[in-house]
């Protein structure tokens, strides 16, 4: 492996109740999250070749993990998204090198499929700053009841030289969604839209 992994934190997130109205079964979010080595912190450098195969494997570890942490098979995934936050010696551009080329087909085939884009995110901070992780329907992008997120915090990264990516996977949309719009049950997933 090419990255440089300081730590991996995964968080599993269920909703039993929402509004006095019980959720069954509980909805899920998963969340794991890898803190690497930024291998250009202090420096610009025009290949980032490295940062986009470091997001392939990230890609692979952070979606099995996901999946794994929810304890279904790949094919019950029903959302997905990424989002990096690069420390304080980095660029933005770091972030989106991970994220963008590479990290989306290792991802796609630890949720089995996956035609919708990946919903993204990438931001600047330090340690203990708030990561947000938008969250999408993996096949069928207009599918509104999946429209989420998942926020993701660690108090010690990331550090001025490190980059922290993050990958989350839900096994179902928000509690009691009802603002209309095409359904899970109705999605076809072949363009990636409907």
């Amino acid at each position: 492996m090419q990255a440089k992994i300081r730590k991996i934190a995964v968080f599993l997130d269920e909703t039993h109740i929402e509004m006095g109205q019980t959720i069954a079964p509980p909805t899920r979010r998963a969340a794991a999250v890898a803190v690497i080595e930024n291998p250009f912190a202090g420096r610009f450098e025009a290949d980032l070749e490295i940062l986009m195969d470091i997001g392939a494997e990230l890609g692979d570890l952070l979606g099995r993990r996901c999946v794994e942490a929810l304890g279904i098979t790949p094919a019950e995934a029903e959302s997905y998204g990424k989002a990096a936050m690069v420390g304080e010696n980095g660029e933005l551009e770091h972030a989106a090198a991970i994220l963008h080329p590479k990290l989306g087909a290792p991802l796609r085939a630890a949720v089995e499929k996956g035609a919708a884009l990946v919903p993204s995110s990438k931001k600047m901070g330090g340690p203990g700053q708030p990561l947000d992780v938008p969250l999408g329907h993996k096949d069928a992008a207009y599918v509104r009841s999946h429209f989420d997120g998942i926020e993701v915090r660690l108090n010690d990264a990331p550090r001025a030289n490190e980059i922290m990516v993050a990958v989350a996977v839900t096994d179902s949309g928000r509690p009691l969604p009802r603002v209309g719009g095409l359904t899970a049950a109705e999605a076809i997933g072949k363009d990636g839209l409907r």
